[in-house]
């Protein structure tokens, strides 16, 4: 399935982005790839869904807005009341409307990287754990969660969203029911296994 317009999606990021947007895109990218690897997945979806997660993440936030009011994908309020947010969606409209990828394995990941949902199927798990390990990040526990993703991608989920859940907490952030869904359910699943030991 690999895109022959890669590399002219790559000059499309180079000329649009920042250059450490870029950097983070491709590592993104690498990082999704290894995941599908490692995870029985797709690599080349995997990948191309992390090229393209933040292509929308510098458009001025007006042209952002428009594309989310497009979305196919369900859209909440707390969403719409948080800019942060709207790349994500417009990103999956713009990939949709500027390449004609309909692949949901691509677009799907690409909508849900920010805030997460519950029931993540195994591209959307990869792209929203790719886009935090990336290799250029370095926030506090980032390598610790690097390091359980690699060889856990559920525990790395539940590690993620616990984190993700203080963060935005500390931050006086509006969080978004979906982001709640996919905490509780990756928390539930620890509980479970903590259980079975």
């Amino acid at each position: 399935m690999t895109d022959k317009r890669i590399p002219e999606m790559k000059e499309y990021l180079r000329e649009n982005l920042s250059e450490k947007r870029f950097v983070h895109s491709l590592n993104v990218a690498d990082a999704a790839k290894r995941l599908a690897e490692i995870n029985g997945a797709d690599a080349d979806r995997a990948y191309l869904s992390g090229l393209l997660h933040d292509i929308c993440k510098e458009l001025p936030p007006k042209e952002q807005l428009e594309l989310v009011r497009r979305s196919e994908f369900a859209v909440s309020e707390a969403e719409l009341n948080a800019p942060k947010t709207h790349h994500a969606i417009a990103g999956a409209v713009f990939v949709k409307e500027k390449y004609g990828i309909t692949d949901p394995d691509v677009l799907s990941p690409i909508r849900w990287h920010t805030v997460g949902k519950g029931g993540m199927n195994i591209y959307e798990k990869i792209l929203y754990m790719a886009d935090l390990i990336s290799d250029e990040r370095d926030y506090p526990d980032c390598e610790r969660i690097r390091s359980i993703t690699y060889g856990d991608i559920e525990r790395g989920l539940y590690e993620a969203f616990k984190w993700m859940m203080t963060e935005n907490i500390a931050k006086f952030r509006i969080i978004p029911k979906s982001t709640f869904d996919a905490y509780n359910e990756y928390t539930a699943l620890m509980q479970k296994r903590q259980s079975e030991l």
